[in-house]
């Protein structure tokens, strides 16, 4: 699961299927063709057990949007959300109560939206040219429950307006006073090993879809460092990188950390280090990701 957030939209998947759906219905195509092809070309989200769901409730709110609700669509996000499926995968996952709490209220909010009938279907848009939200080297601060404040680097920026995305890495500040610029450059990247994670560098190809919708009051820039790597959103599989790309519309570095650092009070922080100054000097072009992976085991 790329992100954690307790939103239906917060996954990895569901923000794949669901910016799928809405760039074919956008072309003109029809929601029920679309909804078959998006299911047969995802085929591999379904056997993949904590992102499956994700796939249903993307389609469902979509159908939805568009006033194309299929009655199977439905009854499956029906029995996922009655049955407690969902949740007994987040358990399984080491979710925390509070966010199965979460969860649980999210799950019934979304059931009772679809249940209820949209007025009018969501106008198609014209394609229009988009940028991203960030530039490249800026370094971006956010505050945290525990009343400090954390940070992420922006290590890339996409010029193409089809794919306007940035590359954000979530890193180990956790400070009481304003981090600085010379906090950033020194500082680790932030390693994911709470709920299924074992190790993850929270690195992400973030899309700018919600940012001012949802999370802008969430980060501020406070300058900018040289980046000299670059990075290619288009290079899926990153061959030649420290990190596995994923993507998502959720911008969610603050609520990683977070639960991240929280996750330490009670059991170790990951064994193995990748520091912001190895992603933005170029250490990628001699290793891979697998390999920095393979350095704890």
């Amino acid at each position: 699961m790329g992100t954690w957030g307790t939103a239906i939209k917060d996954s990895d998947a569901f923000a794949d299927v669901y910016s799928e759906f809405f760039e074919l219905y956008n072309a003109g195509g029809d929601p029920k063709t679309i909804s078959k092809k998006i299911i047969e070309d995802n085929w591999e989200i379904l056997e993949i057990e904590e992102e499956k769901h994700s796939l249903w409730f993307a389609i469902a709110l979509a159908q939805w949007e568009t006033k194309s609700l299929d009655e199977d669509i439905l009854r499956k996000v029906e029995t996922i959300v009655t049955s407690g499926a969902d949740l007994s995968i987040w358990r399984h996952l080491g979710a925390s109560e509070p966010d199965l709490t979460r969860r649980k209220v999210a799950l019934k909010k979304f059931l009772d939206k679809i249940q209820t009938e949209r007025p009018k279907a969501k106008p198609r848009k014209k394609l229009k040219l988009n940028t991203a939200v960030f530039s490249t080297g800026e370094c971006l601060v956010f505050k945290m429950r525990n009343g400090n404040y954390g940070g992420a680097v922006v290590l890339a920026t996409d010029a193409d307006p089809e794919t306007p995305y940035n590359l954000v890495a979530t890193t180990r500040i956790n400070k009481r006073e304003l981090p600085s610029l010379d906090d950033f450059e020194k500082a680790e990247v932030l390693l994911l090993n709470f709920g299924n994670w074992t190790d993850k560098p929270d690195v992400v190809w973030y899309m700018p879809d919600l940012y001012f919708k949802e999370y802008s009051s969430l980060y501020e820039s406070i300058g900018k460092i040289d980046i000299e790597a670059q990075y290619k959103v288009s290079d899926r599989i990153g061959l030649s990188y420290l990190f596995k790309p994923s993507y998502t519309t959720g911008w969610n570095m603050s609520y990683d950390a977070e639960k991240q650092f929280e996750s330490e009070l009670t059991k170790p922080k990951p064994t193995q280090q990748l520091t912001i100054k190895q992603l933005i000097k170029g250490e990628r072009t001699s290793k891979k990701w697998w390999d920095f992976l393979k350095k704890g085991s």
